[in-house]
């Protein structure tokens, strides 16, 4: 049940002008958030203060509010066990919360090739995980997921065109000094899911983040996913006007 506090917390969240918008490819709608190096101040999130999983949006909006800032949106940004801790490796502000895997393994996150998503002081790039591993770049920021959507502009050689695995999914391209968070509003396979990234979005590289529970925040046009809690979280801080 979300508490009073955090129902006003919301209600008193100034109008953002978060870079989100709806799009409907090959019949299919998503909503795509934007975010640019340079100008926006992206993170990821998992403990409190407390040194607990947030697990909800309403309690990352709290501990924001506390230091005046808010989110423009939010998403969840990786798998993760039923503590809520990262399935895989996972950073924030420099400190890392679970090493790199590279093994295959049961579910989406062993279909190899998987990635990481990575963000440093100067912006911000999705790494296949072996690259990832033996490059060590100096992520400030990073959560591994998987698997990769799109690898230097070829989708992942496992996706079914026909495929009747269809869920609400949720992921991350780059392109440029540009990354795009997408989650689509209707069931979509994988190989759908990919190819709006590799097609419409343009983006050579691209990163799946979860299905099923994928959950989307933006302040405007007003949109808050609710349901149960999830582990890591991206999503671009503002400070309030």
């Amino acid at each position: 049940m979300i508490r009073l506090w955090a129902i006003l917390i919301l209600l008193a969240t100034p109008v953002l002008g978060a870079d989100c918008h709806d799009v409907t490819y090959q019949d299919t709608s998503y909503t795509v958030c934007q975010a640019q190096q340079g100008r926006d101040d992206l993170r990821l999130f998992y403990l409190d203060r407390h040194g607990q999983p947030y697990g909800q949006f309403f309690n990352l909006l709290s501990d924001l509010d506390d230091r005046g800032q808010t989110l423009a949106f939010g998403m969840n940004a990786g798998m993760y066990h039923r503590d809520l801790s990262p399935v895989g490796h996972y950073t924030e502000n420099g400190t890392s919360h679970q090493s790199v895997i590279t093994s295959a393994g049961p579910g989406n996150f062993g279909m190899l090739p998987n990635g990481v998503f990575c963000i440093t002081e100067n912006g911000w790039d999705i790494f296949e995980t072996l690259q990832f591993q033996s490059t060590s770049p100096p992520c400030q920021f990073a959560t591994q997921s998987g698997p990769m959507l799109v690898i230097d502009g070829k989708l992942h050689p496992r996706f079914i065109p026909d495929s009747t695995s269809r869920y609400i999914r949720n992921g991350v391209g780059v392109s440029g000094d540009r990354a795009y968070f997408v989650i689509s509003n209707q069931p979509v396979n994988f190989y759908d899911f990919a190819t709006f990234f590799r097609d419409h979005l343009e983006t050579d590289w691209a990163l799946y983040f979860d299905g099923n529970i994928s959950r989307l925040y933006v302040a405007e046009p007003f949109r808050h996913d609710l349901g149960r809690s999830f582990g890591p979280m991206v999503g671009v801080v503002v400070n309030k006007r």
